[in-house]
């Protein structure tokens, strides 16, 4: 029996083949002697995978996270100098659900509240909460000592950096020359201010270049979007050019502005039209402080080829004026009171005027007008300047 039993060749049974495991799923596990040590290994480390959730990340993981979802809609805009043009901006883009962050030199914490923004004392601490634009509202003289005084280095890879100085190569050159190639620039000029502006910003010029510009394209447009919902002209053109233009017409009316304001003009009860839009040229200039027209001149190469054509045209002016005023002074002294020439005169002219004496000056050496002629003095009474001329 024995021998029987060991002369015949056992086979495996399966339990799932016994009536009392039959009804148990059956699991396809891999015969691990197929399995090589190579694949046992790898599915030992597929097999675990741990998420930690204060993992430490690579410095610029939630600027690559972020690329990831569709850009908001809304803004996180941190405004550095938060003046009367800082403040005039941050109400239009609370006005359209932005987040506004603001930092200066003086403490607005009050008025920044009552607005709807955050006020930082601390630069550091209004770059540590991760704006997605800076802009730059300070005076054009300030610009560079400010901009160095931020610290880039707790900002996002990915920020943009705005400014709003009314002149644009000298921004443009700053932003280029000291912030990291990663970061956008945006160069912007709103042609108007809190006086232009107050009532509505419809058909007022606001003029931008898109210095560097990466992959938040949705961003820069999201902000500009900004200006169009208000009614903005939108002009786009280079740094550059804008210069150009901008010495040639916000220079000069700044110059003029100021230049009447010397004159102190006063209101009449007689004023024209005209009058009253050079008074509303003094009151708009004279609003502006004067660092903003020296950074106007300062900053911006082609403002004193301006000032220079301005004193030649001045010249030329009063040349043409006087001019004219010398031509009268010699039919004066040259003709009758009907008009006519001088008989002497004809014949001085005839004779290619060799011994014609110069004409006199309408004023003396004093500034004292001078007398009428002999021939006139027992007639009338000395006459005026502005009886000449009328």
């Amino acid at each position: 029996m024995m021998n029987s039993f060991n002369s015949t060749k056992s086979t495996p049974t399966s339990l799932h083949s016994l009536p009392l495991f039959s009804n148990i799923p059956q699991l396809n596990l891999p015969n691990h002697k197929s399995i090589k040590p190579q694949q046992k290994q790898k599915q030992k480390h597929n097999s675990l995978k741990i998420n930690a959730i204060d993992k430490s990340q690579h410095f610029d993981h939630e600027a690559q996270i972020s690329k990831r979802y569709v850009q908001p809609s809304k803004l996180k805009i941190a405004i550095i100098g938060f003046g009367n043009f800082g403040q005039f901006l941050a109400k239009a883009f609370i006005r359209h659900g932005h987040t506004v962050l603001a930092h200066s030199r003086t403490d607005y914490s009050t008025l920044a509240t009552t607005l709807g923004a955050t006020f930082f004392l601390d630069p550091h601490d209004l770059c540590e909460n991760h704006p997605d634009i800076i802009l730059l509202s300070t005076s054009i003289t300030s610009t560079k000592q400010v901009l160095l005084s931020l610290p880039l280095q707790r900002l996002k890879r990915n920020t943009l950096f705005v400014d709003v100085l009314s002149v644009k190569e000298f921004p443009k050159n700053l932003f280029i020359n000291f912030l990291p190639p990663h970061f956008d620039i945006l160069c912007t000029h709103p042609m108007f201010g809190p006086q232009s502006g107050k009532e509505s910003w419809r058909d007022l010029g606001f003029v931008f270049d898109k210095v560097r510009i990466h992959n938040e394209a949705s961003r820069v447009e999201c902000f500009l979007d900004i200006f169009k919902k208000e009614g903005c002209r939108m002009v786009e053109m280079s740094c550059a050019e804008h210069d150009r233009y901008a010495a040639g017409s916000q220079f000069v009316t700044h110059t003029m502005g100021r230049v009447l304001e010397k004159l102190d003009l006063q209101m009449t009860p007689i004023n024209t039209r005209g009058y009253e839009s050079l008074i509303d040229l003094v009151s708009n200039t004279g609003s502006d402080s004067f660092e903003l027209y020296y950074g106007l001149f300062m900053y911006n190469e082609r403002a004193m080829e301006e000032m220079q054509r301005l004193g030649e045209a001045f010249e030329e002016l009063k040349m043409e004026l006087f001019g004219h005023l010398h031509e009268l002074n010699r039919k004066w002294v040259f003709s009758d009171r009907s008009g006519r020439e001088k008989p002497y005169y004809s014949r001085l002219k005839r004779s290619g005027g060799a011994a014609l004496p110069a004409a006199p000056s309408l004023f003396g050496g004093n500034g004292d007008a001078l007398p009428a002629p002999a021939s006139s003095q027992a007639q009338a009474p000395k006459e005026s300047v502005g009886s000449w001329v009328n």
